[in-house]
């Protein structure tokens, strides 16, 4: 069965400003939810076929993937007045991740070796999705920083520009380092496959032993 690299989508960050007085403080806001594709099939083949046909399309490539991870930033920043200069008094970067999955509907109905094949695949599709929204968390919590960390400017208008600046690189950084991983997993995905088949088959012997 075979799978074209995982991919996903992140949006860029949309901050809102507000003046308050306090404290830099953080609060990182993260949620994550899974949803599911239902794919038909009797074989390896139509499975193959299903999951091309039917899986979630990402515009980054312009074709369908077998699995995928939807990415949004947003958030908002405030700033403070400190000795007469502007600097960011609060940093909240929401992050929302949504995973989007396989679901094979003929899968109790599956001989066993197709199943096995099923299985591995879709635990395999599971946890590279899962990486994806992991990395997004880290970068959350890395730009978060970044913005935390910014010195303060003569003028709001320049801190919010440095603000708005800050965010898109941190956003860059985020869409290479995913990119890189895909690319890492691409490359990957035979041996792992062959490597996660022949570690079932043995876990699979030693429970009929």
């Amino acid at each position: 069965m075979s799978r074209a690299p995982v991919s996903m989508k992140a949006a860029l960050v949309a901050f809102f400003v507000g003046f308050p007085l306090g404290s830099a403080v953080a609060e990182t806001a993260i949620s994550k939810s899974i949803s599911y594709f239902s794919i038909g099939g009797r074989t390896a083949a139509e499975l193959d076929k299903a999951l091309s046909a039917t899986g979630p399309l990402m515009t980054s490539t312009g074709s369908r993937h077998p699995g995928a991870t939807r990415i949004k930033f947003g958030g908002t920043v405030t700033y403070v007045s400190r000795n007469g200069r502007c600097a960011v008094g609060s940093a909240r970067v929401t992050l929302n991740t949504r995973i989007i999955l396989p679901r094979w509907k003929h899968r109790r109905q599956a001989n066993p070796d197709l199943a096995l094949v099923w299985d591995t695949l879709a635990a395999d599709i599971k946890r590279h999705e899962e990486r994806h929204a992991e990395i997004a968390r880290l970068h959350a919590r890395r730009m978060e920083k970044a913005l935390l960390t910014l010195r303060p400017e003569a003028d709001c208008a320049r801190m919010q520009a440095r603000v708005a600046d800050v965010s898109a690189k941190e956003v860059e950084i985020h869409d290479k380092d995913q990119a890189r991983f895909d690319r890492t997993e691409a490359a990957n995905f035979d041996r792992r496959m062959v490597r996660l088949l022949q570690y079932r088959l043995e876990r699979l012997k030693k429970a009929q032993d």
